[in-house]
């Protein structure tokens, strides 16, 4: 008989954070100023410091946060944007939301992030940017990207959606390219009570522009100097964000320690775990794999343990995306059917992952 299921994730504020969070909302109701706000305004100047970015612009989610980047950088109806095919589809449905067309470069094996090496063949005379995705809150292998991005003038937009704080040779993503989407959508690092996102920038033009774009393209009330759209975080999740933004150090703080203690409990197991290829990696996610992945799942849901998989098919394969100039991504094929992701929160506890752990061994 199982003693308590153990869910892949737990929503539930820690540490006194509920009386935070219900102090925000309290504040803003009571305050009656709901959209583009003083709240907004001070959460926008203390993640771009968590950030360590210039700028931080509050946007309705992720996925606006990608394409709204793009947009303020003039990329369009006519362009192509280089992707990763391991992600969530917004990824590259934010491109589209532009008019532009997504072109997939496959992964690397190991990372699991976009293969710079695969990107160089993809460039052609379309070609305006390369959106690498920080998966799993690991992150890419921004070096050579750059070095690429350089040589054939093009811009890089990071997708940050899962990789709050996340650093990449010491340096904050989000700040390493042009512009860094981040999502707070509940399950994220940051999570909100609801929909939201923020770009964070140092280039104050941009900056400018996207605010300006957020919010119907408006220089000053009703004045729309350029046809933007309606996408703007708004006071009470701002407020909640606000409230638990202080928390999230500690919070990653013990991701890491999370993983750390999956990967010592899993050696010699019958998964693999995910190399960590950069010690900024905030683990959003901790992912393994197994070529025997749906009967591992099955083993775990008999064991009272929760799994997803992030995931099952590449971006490309998606319906959505049939028109999309495609030659094929074998290794993110191969790795979609393996990936299995394992109960990871901050308020999971040891003997909690100890139990995981066990029944993943116990499957061999």
């Amino acid at each position: 008989m199982i003693a308590t299921r153990i869910p892949f994730l737990s929503l539930a504020a820690i540490d006194g954070e509920a009386a935070a969070i219900r102090t925000a909302i309290d504040r803003v109701i009571a305050r009656g100023h709901f959209i583009l706000g003083p709240e907004l305004e001070a959460f926008e100047a203390e993640f771009a410091a968590a950030s360590k970015a210039k700028h931080a612009v509050g946007v309705g989610n992720g996925t606006d946060a990608i394409a709204l980047i793009l947009r303020a950088l003039g990329i369009g109806a006519g362009d192509e944007v280089i992707t990763a095919p391991l992600s969530a589809a917004f990824t590259a449905l934010a491109v589209t939301m532009t008019g532009a067309t997504p072109v997939f470069a496959d992964i690397d094996p190991v990372r699991l992030t976009i293969d710079p090496g695969r990107i160089a063949p993809r460039i052609g005379a379309k070609t305006r940017a390369i959106l690498p995705v920080h998966l799993y809150g690991q992150p890419a292998d921004m070096t050579p990207i750059l070095q690429l991005a350089k040589q054939h003038g093009l811009a890089v937009v990071e997708d940050c959606c899962q990789a709050h704080l996340a650093t990449c040779d010491g340096t904050p993503v989000g700040t390493i390219g042009d512009a860094g989407a981040f999502s707070f959508y509940p399950t994220k690092n940051l999570g909100a009570y609801g929909d939201g996102g923020a770009i964070v920038t140092n280039d104050a033009a941009l900056a400018e522009r996207l605010r300006r774009l957020r919010n119907g393209g408006q220089r000053d009330r009703y004045t729309h100097e350029e046809a933007g759209v309606n996408s703007r975080l708004d006071e009470i999740q701002a407020a909640v964000l606000r409230a638990k933004l202080p928390g999230l150090d500690a919070a990653t703080a013990r991701r890491r320690q999370l993983a750390a203690a999956y990967r010592e409990r899993l050696q010699g197991g019958p998964v693999d775990t995910l190399p960590e290829c950069d010690p900024g990696h905030v683990y959003h996610l901790f992912v393994v794999r197994s070529p025997t992945r749906a009967a591992l799942q099955a083993q775990l849901a008999a064991a009272g343990v929760e799994t997803l998989i992030h995931y099952p098919v590449p971006i490309p394969d998606q319906p959505a995306f049939a028109g999309s100039p495609y030659t094929g991504c074998p290794v993110a094929e191969h790795v979609c059917r393996e990936v299995l992701s394992l109960p990871l929160y901050p308020a999971m506890s040891d003997a909690d992952l100890s139990r995981v752990a066990a029944a993943i061994k116990g499957s061999n």
